[in-house]
């Protein structure tokens, strides 16, 4: 018997979950599933947060049931490239997806030839969005900008100074804005290249 997860998304609190969870629920007793977990979220489509279905996929990624039903595509994602990235991670986790309005089941064959599609589209998008950005920055290199982070720029004799007046690692790091390991590294510099000269 396949362990199934319910997720029920309504838009707004005047909104009630019964109807969908009553289709599903029904859907599950047909299908010989058993219902191991109801995720809802009573929020907009558009809204990018869902403690539900943000839920509902980690229980996944831990292996909590085998097969995800949801009453309609729109309920369970914001957007068709959303909806795409959803699919794709459920069919990486070996979750079936099942829609009660559409009909679709990538249990079955048409649905398998489904997912593989969404995965080729999925990893089109991946790929044009990389390309996207290492062209973005081809150009900002291009005209002369610094890619990644600032150099770090030190006053060694400065941090040097600050220490000989007896000032601790920590108000020097904080007075000069970086770490303490920093501080560490240059005062250590100073002292190896003092011995050097010495010798």
């Amino acid at each position: 018997m396949k362990r199934a997860a319910l997720y029920i998304r309504v838009s707004t609190v005047d909104q009630h979950p019964e109807t969908q969870l009553h289709d599903l629920r029904q859907m599950a007793v047909q299908r010989g599933y058993e219902i191991v977990q109801e995720y809802t979220d009573r929020i907009s489509g558009v809204k990018a947060k869902r403690p539900g279905l943000d839920q509902m996929m980690a229980d996944g990624r831990r292996g909590r049931f085998d097969v995800v039903l949801v009453w309609a595509c729109d309920r369970i994602a914001r957007s068709t490239r959303h909806f795409l990235e959803v699919l794709d991670d459920l069919n990486r986790i070996n979750v079936e997806f099942v829609s009660f309005r559409e009909q679709i089941d990538t249990g079955g064959p048409l649905g398998r030839a489904i997912v593989i599609i969404i995965g080729a589209i999925a990893e089109l998008e991946r790929s044009l969005i990389v390309e996207r950005v290492r062209a973005g920055m081809r150009r900002a290199r291009l005209e002369g900008q610094h890619i990644g982070r600032q150099p770090l720029v030190l006053d060694s004799t400065a941090i040097q100074q600050d220490r000989q007046r007896g000032q601790s690692l920590r108000k020097i790091a904080k007075g000069h804005r970086i770490s303490t390991a920093t501080v560490q590294r240059v005062l250590r510099k100073h002292a190896s290249t003092t011995q050097e000269h010495a010798a």
